[in-house]
Parts: C-alpha cells; sequence; structure tokens
C-alpha cells in the first residue's frame, strides 16, 4: 500500500478580469408580444392587491416565475429596477412543481418600481409588435441589426433592449402565497425580509397572548407559533411568510429491539484517546463504559421531569459504538480504537427544533476543544423541496463560524416494511449541508430497509454517505440501559463515521475539509462514475470503507494527495503538478478530485442557500489552460452553461464536489501531455451577493490517480515535487500515532 501524501502546494490568486459584453437573447428564447401583455396584467393585478398602502409592510412584495433554473447573471436586470441592481431585491427563492422545476423567485420592490415596470412592458409590447412581428428572437433582435428603430418609443434603447431580454426568461408575476394545511400544534413561521419587525407586525395584527396566541422567537425573522396564531397570519399576511414547518421533532428510535442474555461486559480505562461529543438523549452511567463517558444533562426542569427509563436507551447505544463499537461488533472493526465521549442528554424522547438549536449553540460554545459531534436525532416529517430546516440551517451556520463539523443521520422511516412503497424524504436536521450526513446500508451494500431519500433543495446530494447501520433481521450489536441490544437505524450507521472522522482530525492531524474530502471520496472511489445505478440519493457518494487504513492509505498502483488552502480571490491556482510521465511525453494516469468546504448560507434566500461556490478543476495542462477531467467549462472564455447543466454536471453552489477519469482496466491507452506535461489545479470563486466580501474560505482537497498499466510511481511523483519545491508529508499511520500520543503526554518542571 502506498502511503497518503500531504502536499503543500504555492496558489496563485488572482482577481476577475474584465466585465460583461452586451446583452443579447440566447439562440434557445425569444420574447413574444403576447407574453408582455399577459405580464403587464400580471402587474397590474399586484398593484391592486397592494392598494394604495393599507397593507401591512411598506412597499410589495412579488413571485417572479422563471422559465428555467436561472443563474444570478440571467437573472431579470432592468424590469423591477430604476437604481442599482435587482438582484438585491431578492429576498427568497423556491422551486416550482413543474417538472422540471423551475425558479421562482420573490423580490421587495417599492410601488413606483411597478408603474415604472408596466411602462416599459407596454413600450416594448409596441415595439416587437411594429418592428419584429410580434416575436424578439436571437436573429432579428441581434444587437448589432441597425435596422430597427428605436427612436419611436417613450423610452431608451437600452430600456427596451434590456426588458425584451428579462421577458425571455419569464413566465410571470404573482402574489406571494404561504403555505397552507400544516396541522400542528407547533409551527416553525420564517418572514420575508422588510423593513417590518416581527414586533411592530405582531402589534398592527392585535396578537395577544392571552386571546390564545402563543409565540416564542425562534431566530433571524423566525418565530414558533402555536396554531390559532399561524391561522391568523395566513389569514392577514399570507404573502409575507416566507416559509414554514412544524415544530415538533423526535429522535428516531428504532420501533422494536432485540435484548441479549449476555450483559456483562468489561473495559480498561481511557488514557489519551480524543473525545467526541454527542448530542443525545439521556445517557445511563451504569454502563459498562461509563468511565470513557463525561455525562452531562441539559435539562429544564420541565423536562427533568418527563424522564422516563427508556430515554436512556438510545444516547447509551450511540455512545456505546462511539467508545466500544469495534469490541461490540468485531466484523466492523475499523482500527481506530477507542474514543471518550463527552454526552449532553438534551432532550427525553422529543425536543422541538428551535428548543434544540438552542441547546447546541450553548453546548458547542462551551466546548471549544471538541472538533467533532454527532447528531443521530432527527424530525419523522420530511424537509422541505424549497428551503432548509430551521434546525439544519443553524448547524450550517455553526460550522461555518467554528471549526467543528456535526456527523448527522439521515433519519428512519420505520413504518417502511414494503420495497414497493415510495421512499419519504429525509427528515430535518439530516438536510444540513455542511454536516456529514450518513445513511444506513445492509452488508450486503444494498439500502436498508427504512432508507429515506435525498436530494436536498432538489439538487444538493444528501446523505452524504452510508454505513452499516444493521436493518430488521441484521442487527446492530450496542449496549443501552438494558445491557446488551441489537438494534437497527441511521442513528447507529452514524456514530461509527464520527469515529473516523476524530481519528482523521484529532490524531491524523488533518483539517475538517481535508478529512470531510477522505471520507467522501473513499466512498465514491473509481465505480462512482461508471455505475449507472447507484442510488445516489438513498446511499450518497457511496459506502465508506470499514478499515481507516482504507481511507488513507492506496493501492500501489495509485498515488493520493491532499492540498489544503485558503481561496479569497476569483481564481486560485497551482498549475505545477509534476504527475509522473511515460517516456514518449504520456501519461498513464486517470484521475479523480474530491473539494469540501464550509460556506456561509442563508435560510431566507430559500433554494439559493449556499451563498459561495467553488468551482474545480483539475486535469493536464495544455496551451488554454486545464483540461479538466471533469469537461467543466464555466470559466472558459467565450463558453456558455446553462445553470440547470451547471448544477447537474458541475455541481454548481454545492459545497462538496467528487469528479473522476472514467477507468475501466481493460483500457490502457495513454494520453498526450503538453509543454512540459505538468498538471494543474484550480479554483473559481463566486459570491451570490454583488456586495459581498471575498473572505478567506479554508478548503481542502483530495486527488487520487491509478495508473492504468499497474504501475507504482510514487517515489518519482515525490521526487518530481520536491525538484520543484513542493514540500510533502507523508502521512503515515504509525507515525501520526505517535505523534498524537506524544502531544498527550503531560510535562512535569522540577
Amino acid at each position: 500500500m502506498n502511503n497518503l501524501l500531504d502536499l503543500r502546494l504555492k496558489f496563485e490568486h488572482e482577481r476577475k478580469s474584465g466585465g460583461g459584453g452586451i446583452r443579447n437573447l440566447n439562440k434557445t428564447r425569444s420574447t413574444k408580444a403576447e407574453l408582455l401583455a399577459s405580464l403587464i396584467d400580471d402587474l397590474k393585478r399586484v398593484r391592486a392587491f397592494y392598494g394604495n398602502g393599507d397593507k401591512y409592510v411598506k412597499d410589495i412584495l412579488i413571485d417572479v416565475y422563471y422559465n428555467d433554473i436561472i443563474a444570478k447573471s440571467g437573472r431579470i436586470q432592468e424590469l423591477l429596477r430604476i437604481t442599482g441592481d435587482c438582484n438585491d431585491r431578492i429576498v427568497g427563492a423556491r422551486f416550482s412543481d413543474t417538472i422540471p422545476e423551475n425558479h421562482i423567485i420573490t423580490y421587495y420592490i417599492s410601488r413606483n418600481v411597478i408603474e415604472d415596470a408596466i411602462a416599459k412592458l407596454t413600450e416594448s409590447q409596441k415595439m416587437i409588435d411594429d418592428q419584429l412581428n410580434g416575436e424578439a428572437t436571437s436573429d432579428n433582435f441581434d444587437a448589432k441589426d441597425t435596422t430597427i428603430d428605436y427612436e419611436k418609443y417613450a423610452i431608451s434603447k437600452s430600456k427596451l433592449r434590456n426588458t425584451i431580454i428579462d421577458c425571455s426568461v419569464l413566465e410571470r408575476f404573482d402574489i406571494p402565497k404561504a403555505a397552507s394545511g400544516i396541522d400542528k400544534d407547533q409551527i416553525i413561521v420564517t418572514f420575508f425580509q422588510t423593513e417590518v419587525t416581527i414586533d411592530a407586525l405582531l402589534y398592527s395584527l392585535g396578537v395577544d397572548k392571552n386571546r390564545g396566541y402563543y409565540y416564542s422567537y425562534a431566530g433571524q425573522n423566525t418565530l414558533s407559533v402555536n396554531k390559532d396564531l399561524y391561522t391568523l397570519l395566513l389569514e392577514k399576511v399570507p404573502y409575507m411568510i416566507s416559509m414554514a414547518t412544524s415544530d415538533i421533532s423526535q429522535m428516531q428510535p428504532v420501533v422494536d429491539k432485540e435484548i441479549s442474555d449476555s450483559t456483562t461486559q468489561q473495559i480498561a480505562s481511557p488514557s489519551k484517546e480524543p473525545t467526541i461529543g454527542v448530542i443525545d438523549t439521556m445517557f445511563d452511567e451504569k454502563a459498562y463504559f461509563s468511565e470513557w463517558v463525561d455525562y452531562r444533562e441539559e435539562l429544564s426542569i420541565y423536562e427533568k421531569n418527563a424522564v422516563r427509563d427508556e430515554d436512556y436507551n438510545h444516547g447509551t447505544a450511540v455512545s456505546s459504538i462511539i467508545v466500544d463499537g469495534p469490541h461490540l461488533n468485531p466484523n466492523l472493526d475499523d482500527g481506530c480504537g477507542r474514543f471518550r465521549v463527552r454526552h449532553f442528554g438534551v432532550c427525553p424522547g422529543r425536543i422541538t427544533p428551535s428548543a434544540l438549536v438552542k441547546k447546541i449553540i450553548k453546548i458547542v460554545n462551551e466546548n471549544t476543544d471538541i472538533h467533532v459531534w454527532n447528531l443521530s436525532l432527527g424530525t419523522e416529517e420530511e424537509v422541505s423541496k424549497n428551503f432548509i430546516s430551521f434546525d439544519a440551517a443553524a448547524l450550517d451556520e455553526i460550522q461555518q463560524q467554528k471549526n467543528v463539523i456535526f456527523i448527522v443521520s439521515g433519519t428512519n422511516d420505520n413504518d417502511r416494511r414494503r420495497t414497493t412503497e415510495p421512499y419519504k424524504r429525509v427528515g430535518s436536521p439530516a438536510d444540513s449541508l455542511n454536516s456529514l450526513v450518513v445513511n444506513s446500508v445492509r452488508l450486503n451494500g444494498k439500502p436498508a430497509s427504512y432508507t429515506r431519500n435525498g436530494q436536498v433543495l432538489s439538487f444538493f446530494n444528501k446523505p452524504d454517505v452510508s454505513y452499516y447501520g444493521g436493518d430488521y433481521d441484521e442487527r446492530i450489536n450496542v449496549y443501552s440501559n438494558n445491557g446488551m441490544e441489537h438494534q437497527y437505524g441511521t442513528s447507529f450507521a452514524a456514530p461509527w463515521i464520527s469515529r473516523k472522522m476524530c481519528y482523521l482530525i484529532d490524531i491524523m492531524g488533518l483539517s475538517r475539509e481535508v478529512a470531510k474530502a477522505l471520507i467522501i471520496d473513499s466512498a465514491a472511489g473509481w465505480k462512482y462514475k461508471q455505475v449507472k445505478q447507484r442510488n445516489q440519493n438513498l446511499i450518497g457518494y457511496g459506502i465508506v470503507p470499514i478499515k481507516i487504513s482504507s481511507i488513507i492509505d492506496c493501492d500501489n498502483t495509485e498515488i493520493r494527495f491532499v492540498v489544503q488552502g485558503v481561496a479569497n480571490t476569483y481564481y486560485t491556482s497551482n498549475y505545477g503538478i509534476p504527475i509522473p510521465r511515460e517516456e514518449d511525453n504520456k501519461t498513464n494516469y486517470v484521475a479523480r478530485a474530491t473539494v469540501c468546504y464550509f460556506p456561509k448560507c442563508n435560510r431566507l434566500q430559500g433554494v439559493d442557500y449556499t451563498q459561495r461556490e467553488l468551482s474545480i478543476r483539475f486535469g493536464r495542462i495544455d496551451a488554454k489552460g486545464i483540461k479538466d477531467i471533469n469537461k467543466n467549462t464555466q470559466e472558459e472564455e467565450d463558453s456558455f452553461n446553462f445553470e440547470r447543466k451547471a448544477r447537474r454536471e458541475f455541481r454548481k453552489w454545492e459545497n462538496t464536489k467528487f469528479i473522476s477519469s472514467r477507468y475501466n482496466p481493460e483500457r490502457t491507452s495513454s494520453q498526450k501531455l503538453y509543454g512540459d506535461g505538468m498538471w494543474g489545479l484550480s479554483l473559481a470563486s463566486k459570491e451570490r451577493s454583488n456586495h459581498a466580501e471575498m473572505d478567506d474560505l479554508p478548503f481542502g482537497v483530495v486527488i487520487t490517480l491509478r495508473h492504468t498499466r499497474g504501475l507504482n510511481r510514487i517515489n518519482d511523483f515525490k521526487h518530481a515535487c520536491l525538484l520543484r519545491g513542493i514540500l510533502i508529508n507523508e502521512v503515515k499511520l504509525e507515525n501520526q500515532i505517535e505523534l498524537y500520543d506524544k502531544a498527550q503526554e503531560t510535562i512535569k518542571f522540577d
């Protein structure tokens, strides 16, 4: 086996040069006069709804229905603008219920913008009817065409052209409508961002807790309300509600269990092992491994009074895997040893997401020495297709701000006993994008019977990975307050990944970005690109190998190295990676790469949730730049990619990206090298907001190369790197364990 290499590449940081050219109609789109007439009617209807200012907001919330998934640069730029940028007026985004789904974007605009937009549409409709036979196309509306007389109309040429181009991506305008039919006692409601505060809105509505209206503040623009108050909000201000979901969360215990006759276990005392944080139900301090667990209750007086004996089952079982999983399940011995646990009992079975979030924030802030947190709690209800759940968004924010990672269980569908039944979508917080979300598989690699379904927001690849969590007839050994038990669930798949992540971060000394990328890369392997039916929505990128050595080391025919860096400009790149070449200036290597980073996210933006994008390219260098192994053309000059394609093929806006050459063991042909035969790696950074500062964004990349003719050339690679001044650290398991042990020694001064 070849050891993992840590390359200290020096990255060049370049700012984006140039700007956009003259706008033209896309060749695949057109604008008809009757569409403009329909849009005028829509705007008049919106204007009539809001009247002369008798609503609860000063200005106008309006839904814009696009006819595609639209990139920021392709959205309307003129129609809803008098000054400034239309994108600055976006307060929410969701997908339509059509197939394929399209963007519906909510804007908050002043009333005079409506009048101005009607005037622009009226003049543009006249021009299309008068001079373009009722339809503007790329052929008759080219910017270079001088036969069009723009002087006849009451608005300028630029406004005419930009309005018509804007309309080519539109379907209609409408008034925002809140989701109805949420028949729950407690509901989380998030309002669109306007100048109206929640306090002012509730006062205007005459909300009085003495009249049966109960609420509590849950987050930015967010309340947890009872059913009566939600009914009032739907009646009075449905257009102000951005998103609504149930505020009832329940952990995902198995519905039945088998208790073993053998409950006697022994374990050595803890020494220098690293600590994993567990946020779960109660822990039974009578457990045989309790010396390994630092148990802390985070319960209110009301919650303490509600604790039952069975509330110690789930949390104790989860911690048993983290501490002593390989002893309890020898077939799943990962080689990671044992881990200490700091266990926080936060609920006696049920807890609302808003209450859970408050506890998690407090716990993480007070325990800064812990880097890996296991969260095997989740809701039975499915996550929304159009917004990230409240608790998942909180986890994403914590991970963006703190140097921690949450390992989250993919939640269970314990009612799904028949394979013909449709899969339920995952429950929150398994829609957390920055977290590592784990689903469960059987020992044969097939999804477990209770598995729930991704993706998230119709696009993001959740769950991330899968692991062995047992099944109804194939259980995992755990230890609970009842003694030895045989259970199943994603709750018991996630702790195994927490163990691996803690090993990679705290013992191997890798960053969380690199550790996450290693986990995902090991699950995907070479098969991910090849296998057509891979159950991606059920198992994510694949099943993580059992042995930690299989994640770190690689086959003798492979070279695996990790790269860390910080993106703070548009381009972050290195064009001098000396992959070994053949004598005829060709290469026999195929490659794959995984990049992970933890971006800022904004729940208020709906489906446009992640606010930072890193687009990765890796491959041979030719005269034009990098010949990307994934054929990513997003940053190439004169290239155009529809947003839908960019998201599907290049995973645009996703914070984890996996790219790979197609590897066929029977194909050993070489590829041509260019110039000095170097390979390159680049990351292009983009922001959702035009005004966002390009803050430092750490990233981790794992690159694996495989020689198609079975040669081991890792020494050639290390030698070539050293000749080019690239520092290399060989990551050996035994060396890192020795370093970790020495770092934990207590030094006594005489």
